[in-house]
């Protein structure tokens, strides 16, 4: 059973750092244009893009995502625009805590202040949290190598992904951890090691200190 006996191994693993995440669902008839029209892909206004990073110091939304761009399948009236505002938090923070109605309100309200959307235009919404979210790379994650060795005694045990490896993993690392689990089951657990080989890159990782 998963019942360290070193006080040490309990201690980081219920401390370990995360941050939080919400998204906002909105459904708008439009969205009013930032560019020109020749980046513009539909009569409605919305965005080429996958991804907008938000910039503006007076907003909490930090991303916002065009689901019509990742698949048209993903909104049922194409001529409408489906939007995710994306937020980053803590659970039981004033975000968090927000009720959904006020939450989407709210949302819809920071979109209009920075002008890419009417508030008239807003046709529905929809609050979705999901608490640790993102890994973080401070306080007690400096002693994550004990709960890794302490991990590591299992030899039936394969962590992956971002929970399970507490890294901040996109989802190609993730399948790639995954796939890596299962061919060392396949070859009696050889290779296991080399799934922790996977996501090192100094470039996609922040500095430790910093909130991933």
């Amino acid at each position: 059973m998963l019942e360290p006996q070193d006080s040490g191994v309990i201690r980081v693993a219920q401390r370990l750092p995360y941050r939080d995440f919400m998204t906002v669902g909105l459904l708008l008839k439009r969205m009013n244009s930032t560019r020109s029209r020749a980046d513009v892909r539909s009569a409605n206004g919305m965005p080429p893009d996958n991804w907008i990073y938000i910039q503006e110091p007076d907003v909490k939304i930090g991303r916002l995502q065009v689901f019509n761009n990742w698949s048209p399948a993903m909104v049922a009236d194409p001529n409408t625009i489906w939007l995710g505002l994306e937020y980053f938090c803590r659970e039981g923070d004033d975000l968090w805590s927000m009720n959904d109605a006020r939450f989407v309100d709210f949302a819809a309200g920071e979109l209009a202040r920075i002008g890419m959307i009417n508030r008239s235009d807003v046709l529905d919404g929809t609050v979705v949290r999901v608490p640790k979210a993102y890994p973080a790379y401070f306080g007690e994650y400096s002693e994550f190598g004990k709960v890794r060795a302490f991990l590591e005694e299992f030899t039936n045990l394969y962590p992956v992904g971002r929970n399970g490896m507490h890294r901040y993993n996109n989802q190609d690392h993730s399948m790639l951890a995954a796939n890596g689990a299962v061919t060392s089951i396949i070859n009696q657990g050889r290779g296991k090691a080399d799934i922790w080989r996977i996501n090192t890159e100094d470039q996609y990782h922040e500095e430790i200190g910093e909130v991933a």
